[in-house]
Parts: C-alpha cells; structure tokens; sequence
C-alpha cells in the first residue's frame, strides 16, 4: 500500500522526530508548496487575489494564533478581532514613522507589540479560566477597538478617522498601496504564513508545546508535574497575539489597504476565527488552514454559483449563504466534534491499515 511506513523502527533521533514520517505524506506537502510558490504567482489575477487567496493566507494566520491559545493551550479567547487592530494601527504608526523600514521588519514588530499587548491582557488567566476567561478577552475586544477610535494618535489626527496603508516596496516591487501586483502581495504573504506555520509546528511539537497541552488537559497535575502555569499560559498568549498581530498587519497594509476599526476589527472577526479553529480542529495546524478555507472559500463558491451561474439577487444569496454554512458548521460538528482534520487523521489511519480489519 502507497500510504504505509515501510517498518516500525527508525534508525536516528531526527528520523523518529520527521515530521511527515511518510513518504507519500512529505511527496504531497512539497507538490503543494511547490505549486502554490512556482506555478500560482503566473495564473493569478485581481479577482484571485482579492477574493480567495489574500483573505485565506490572512485569516489561516489567524487561526493559527488562536489556534495555538485555544487548541493547544487551552485558552478561551474572543478578543481575535482587537488583537489584529493593534498588529493594524502597530504597522500603521511604523510605516509612517519610519518610512525607510522594511516592511517585512514592519511586519515583525506589529507581531511584537501585539505580542505585548496580548501578555497584559493574558495576565487574568493566571486566576480565571473558562467562561470567565472568554469574558476577559471579550473586554480586550471592545477596548481595543475603543482606543483607536477615540485616541487621534493612533490615526495621526485623520479627520475621517480611517487609516490607510502607504505604499512599500521590496526589491523594488511594491508591496503595499494600490500599485502593487497581485503575484507580489501573494508571494509576500505565502511567504510569510509558510514560515510561521513551520514554526507553529516545531513549537507545538517541542517541550513548549508539550507544556502547553499539559496546561490544557489539567492545570492542576501539570503544576504538580513541574509546569510552571506562568510560564506557559503567558507564553501561549504571547506566541498566539504574535501570529494574531502579523495577520492584522497583513490584513491591512497588504490586503485592505484601508481600514476603520469597529468595521474591519469588529467582534465578528473575532467569532470568525474562532469558527475556523472550531471547524478546522483544535489542537491542529492542519486544522487552522483547513477552517480559514472552509470559512473564507465557501461563501465565494457559493456566490459565484448563485449570483454568476444562477443569477440570483446578491442580497437573497448573502442571506442563503449564512443558512448555508451555518449548517454545515452544525453539520460538521455533528458528525465529527473534533473537526475536519480529525476527519482527515482518521482517513489516514484507515488507509494504514487497510485491507485489515479496523
């Protein structure tokens, strides 16, 4: 059978830690990555661009921040949607303080401030968990956006009170602002979200990882084992506003271009993303890509058979689109609670085994 390991046993620690520990498993990560940096940046389009690909590699970097506190830490959060305004209005006042800085390096210290902010509002943790928590983080949301509403700084005294994004170039190719090409501001983020994903699995993997579920599982034991709850709650906090605040910042200077906060980070943001992890799978970074597709890709498909093959009214169809998937959101989570890459882990278990018995 094509989708079996060849033996039980390994030969070497980096071999027993692989991890893709089969071949045709690693064959088709790489097609796809291959694909999505070698042949994609020559198909697409504006319409690429702006509906599918920008929105899917902006939340799926959501998701994973979330994914991270929630799935792996255990960590209820609904305060997604501030976080990304600060990783937002972060990248704004650096683009335009310091019009020389790269925006890459823009990118970065977004995430780092976010990072900050995310610690402040992580501190509650250390004594309310659960609902409570959820409510704490909920109040993180409307503060946050409250701020940059009220407070001229952070929108350098614009009298609309919006924010938009100035124009960046890399290697003399822009980046940011209207000018940009489509292949760019893809490649950018591709780039951007393979590398965190990478990085969001080796840690998930690793003795922070292991710590965090730890933590998630029952707090109690972990601390009587030798988990520091400081250490890891905090630090999930950190890690996941990070990926949060670079989402944000992707969100704006690459993808919106423009931005006002109670309409772009409002609290269905944050109950979007949580959607995504919910649907994708907790505790899964295959999950989180999984669930900002189903979540961001589901409603163009479904517009472009309703409203371009159909020809149904586009305010009858956005209504049809919210039953729609807020059924297969119930549907799903019938069948399989723990998500769609559950579905897909036990897919392969079943392939491994077969023809036997299971």
């Amino acid at each position: 059978m094509f989708y079996r390991e060849s033996g039980d046993f390994k030969t070497s620690y980096a071999a027993d830690q692989q991890t893709f520990p089969i071949r045709f498993d690693r064959w088709a990560i790489g097609l796809v990555c291959a694909f999505a940096f070698l042949v994609m940046p020559f198909l697409i389009n504006d319409y690429w661009e702006k509906s599918v690909l920008l929105p899917f590699l902006v939340w799926a970097m959501a998701a994973l921040g979330l994914n991270i506190l929630t799935g792996y830490c255990g960590q209820v959060s609904l305060g997604t949607g501030g976080f990304m305004a600060v990783g937002a209005y972060a990248s704004y006042k650096l683009t335009t303080s310091f019009p020389e800085l790269n925006l890459f390096i823009v990118i970065l210290l977004s995430g780092g401030v976010t990072a900050t902010v995310g610690i402040l509002f992580g501190l509650p943790s250390l004594r309310i968990k659960g609902f409570y928590l959820a409510v704490a983080t909920l109040a993180a949301q409307f503060f946050l956006v409250w701020l940059f509403n009220k407070v001229p700084w952070f929108y350098n005294y614009s009298a609309s009170g919006m924010i938009t994004a100035p124009e960046r170039t890399m290697l003399g190719i822009a980046i940011s602002g209207p000018n940009s090409p489509p292949w760019a501001t893809y490649l950018f983020c591709l780039v951007i979200v393979v590398f965190f994903a990478v990085i969001a699995k080796n840690l998930t993997r690793g003795r922070i990882g292991r710590s965090w579920m730890a933590i998630r599982d029952m707090d109690i034991a972990a601390e009587i084992i030798g988990v520091a709850p400081l250490k890891a709650k905090l630090s999930a906090f950190a890690i996941s506003s990070f990926y949060i605040g670079v989402s944000g910042a992707m969100f704006f200077m690459v993808y919106l271009g423009a931005a006002e906060p109670t309409e772009a980070f409002g609290i269905d943001k944050s109950f979007l993303v949580l959607f995504m992890i919910i649907i994708g799978g907790l505790g899964s970074i295959f999950g989180s890509f999984v669930g900002a597709a189903f979540m961001t890709l589901m409603p163009v498909l479904f517009k472009n058979i309703m409203v371009g093959g159909l020809g149904w009214p586009t305010d009858l169809v956005s209504h049809i689109i919210f039953m729609l998937i807020g059924g297969l959101i119930m549907f799903f989570l019938i069948v399989e609670p723990h998500g769609l890459a559950q579905l897909w882990r036990v897919t392969k278990e079943k392939l491994r085994l077969w023809p036997f018995p299971h």
